[in-house]
């Protein structure tokens, strides 16, 4: 996990990210970067590997919502017999990224 501050696209003032880079497991989708801004709310995500239209679909649902709702409805989620999916994975990243700034 990362703290960036950076000057937010098409704003004049300074925004902070948290982002983290998760390792997903049991999934075709083998990382998940993602970056929440000082709202809560998500900025950025972008899927290694998976099912590309799906998880590129996920990606653009999620970006601008609250990264806590994502996570519960996100949460749970299973992919035929893995008893996890990308949109599960997602939901534990964004947890991940939660404790870790609460340290």
């Amino acid at each position: 996990m990362s703290i960036l501050t950076a000057p937010w696209p098409g704003r004049d003032d300074i925004r902070t990210l948290r982002r983290i880079e998760y390792r997903t497991c049991g999934t075709c989708c083998k990382q998940i970067d993602v970056e929440v801004d000082g709202d809560n709310r998500v900025a950025a995500v972008c899927f290694h590997g998976g099912c590309h239209g799906n998880t590129q679909g996920i990606a653009r649902l999620v970006v601008g919502m609250d990264a806590d709702d994502v996570q519960h409805r996100l949460a749970g989620v299973i992919c035929g017999n893995k008893g996890t999916s990308c949109p599960d994975q997602l939901a534990k990243a964004l947890q991940a990224l939660k404790q870790d700034s609460n340290i």
